[in-house]
């Protein structure tokens, strides 16, 4: 890496985009092309619930354990080739994953200088009972901090995804806590980076327009010093980068025009793309604003037990038959005296009439069951279920022998101030450096103007689905929902910002009728993002619906049928 001011640009690769994604990324990004950094995030809400569980069992552990043997070779690679790494990975004990690293280098004969940063952790803080990891989402400066000590891995805790670009970044171009833009523009290209391949065509919705996207390379960022950077990926790897890919990936859940992080406020409603060749696109034109005063603080806790058995009715009469076997089986339950607290029941009409296939002749009747008592979801539910096997609708069986239930998290999100929170760089000789917040933002800040363009003239339509000219991109934040709807065309722009409003969003998505959602237009993307509160109960782990982390929703958006002027289609 050249010294701060350095002028050419930083090359940062990503090799994770969580917990459990392509072994062989790391290989692939040191092996593949040049490369200034290599980042992997391995963070996600759920992560923390299995990283807390892992310390609960061993109070070593905590950290991605998957990343220590993706550097088994991989360390050596990136100190021939001078790559830095820096990685989340630490989890819940960046400390214990720092030193099992240095053992690492010891063992294959590779001197390495690691860092850490921590502070994140907040568990003692007395957030109420339960609560089993507490984590403050802190910036990208701590990680500056040791790549500026010289460190060749950077090892953190509960850093926020795009802080692994944003650091490396700003150590690398010298910039000062309030050079927004340029910050901004740093954590914008970290955002689309963070989820590896859905940046070059993972998740696509338009996935056959790609060519061949069985394999997509991992995407890495050209940073510049002005914060403006490029997304590429190796060449000769697969899928592709695009604009659309890359839009794609900036509306993954987020939520409106500013996009608040511990570092800056990067204003989406300014992000430009362009082609910059190919499997090249640009971005500039991003504006940063001071960060919220607050950090956000991920709890999560063991929220009970649940259990789960799923009927399965074929053929005729099929609601008759599923107000058969649920008023049976609640009947049992009342019987028993252990009916769960939570009862919750959805049938999936997924059968068709005189099928060729039998599983094309059946319905999905679910029964899902929540209670602070394992016993409460165990055998008093699933004996309940099968002695209805001869004694209920005809042709009864289940998908799965139903079992004694498991243990669900909950993920909430808590906010303290930012000078609450130490964040500390332990830098490669041990010193140790208290990294301040960065000047917050003082007071609320001026609401972002609506910029809708000018009305398509009025014309013959045609109904059909939404997803012919519009893209769409869904996940979860705790329990929201996020939606991002992009057009592909002008044209198509100006009909959807005004054809898809809220009151239509509902119609559509008839589970949201009566949940809060926000719509934020991102007009220079082309696009709408909806923020749906509440769709997902209490988070990933809860598992609150059938799309637990509501990554299909924007697919069944796109698959609904509206009215359609006939020049867009």
């Amino acid at each position: 890496m050249t010294g701060p001011g350095g002028a050419a640009p930083l090359r940062i690769g990503n090799a994770s985009g969580f917990y459990g994604d392509r072994f062989e990324a790391v290989r692939e990004m040191l092996t593949g092309g040049p490369l200034d950094v290599l980042t992997g995030d391995y963070l996600a809400e759920l992560t923390m619930l299995i990283l807390g569980r892992d310390r609960l069992k061993d109070p070593r552990l905590g950290y991605a354990k998957t990343f220590l043997r993706q550097l088994e070779e991989g360390l050596g690679l990136a100190v021939e080739r001078g790559v830095k790494i820096v990685t989340n990975a630490g989890g819940l004990h960046p400390a214990g994953l720092a030193d099992a690293v240095r053992e690492l280098g010891a063992r294959v004969g590779v001197p390495v200088r690691v860092a850490h940063v921590e502070g994140d952790d907040l568990v003692g803080r007395g957030w109420g009972e339960g609560v089993l990891t507490a984590n403050a989402y802190v910036g990208g400066a701590g990680i500056a901090e040791c790549l500026r000590a010289g460190a060749d891995v950077v090892v953190t805790g509960r850093v926020t995804d795009a802080a692994l670009v944003s650091g490396p970044a700003a150590a690398h171009f010298g910039w000062a806590a309030d050079d927004h833009d340029r910050l901004a523009g740093a954590v914008v290209a970290g955002h689309v980076l963070e989820c590896g391949t859905q940046a070059t065509g993972g998740n696509y919705a338009f996935f056959g327009e790609l060519g061949d996207v069985r394999r997509p390379g991992f995407p890495l960022a050209e940073i510049h010093s002005d914060g403006s950077a490029v997304i590429t990926k190796h060449p000769g790897t697969g899928g592709a980068v695009t604009t659309g890919t890359v839009t794609a990936q900036l509306l993954y859940e987020t939520a409106g025009a500013r996009y608040p992080g511990p570092d800056v406020t990067a204003r989406l409603d300014t992000v430009r793309l362009t082609e910059d060749g190919p499997d090249r696109v640009r971005i500039d034109g991003v504006r940063g604003e001071a960060p919220p005063a607050t950090l956000k603080v991920g709890l999560t806790r063991m929220g009970g037990w649940r259990n789960e058995v799923v009927f399965v009715l074929t053929g005729l009469d099929i609601e008759a038959k599923a107000r058969l076997v649920r008023g049976q089986l609640e009947e049992a339950l009342e019987r028993a005296g252990r009916r769960p607290r939570e009862v919750s029941w959805s049938l999936a009409r997924t059968d068709h009439q005189d099928a060729g296939v039998q599983e094309e002749a059946s319905a999905l009747l679910r029964l899902v069951v929540r209670d602070p008592d394992p016993e409460a979801v165990g055998r008093a539910v699933s004996g309940a279920a099968i002695e209805l096997a001869l004694a209920s609708y005809p042709g009864f069986h289940v998908t799965a022998p139903p079992g004694k239930g498991a243990p669900y998290g909950v993920f909430e999100a808590a906010y303290v101030a930012a000078e609450d929170v130490r964040q500390v760089a332990v830098l490669p000789d041990g010193e140790r450096v208290r990294i301040p917040p960065a000047p917050g933002a003082a007071g609320e800040p001026a609401a972002v103007p609506v910029e809708l363009p000018e009305p398509l003239p009025a014309g013959p339509t045609r109904r059909a689905p939404l997803g012919l000219v519009a893209g769409a991109r869904s996940g979860d934040k705790g329990g929201s929902a996020n939606v991002g709807v992009w057009a592909r065309t002008d044209r198509a722009w100006r009909w959807l910002a005004h054809a898809l409003t809220v009151s239509r969003f509902r119609q559509l998505l008839p589970e949201v009728e009566k949940l809060a959602v926000r719509r934020e237009v991102l007009p220079h993307l082309r696009a709408l993002n909806f923020t749906v509160d509440g769709l997902l109960g209490e988070g990933v782990a809860s598992q609150a619906r059938f799309d637990p982390q509501a990554k299909a929703l924007g697919e069944w958006l796109r698959s609904r049928h509206v009215e359609i002027p006939e020049e867009l289609l």
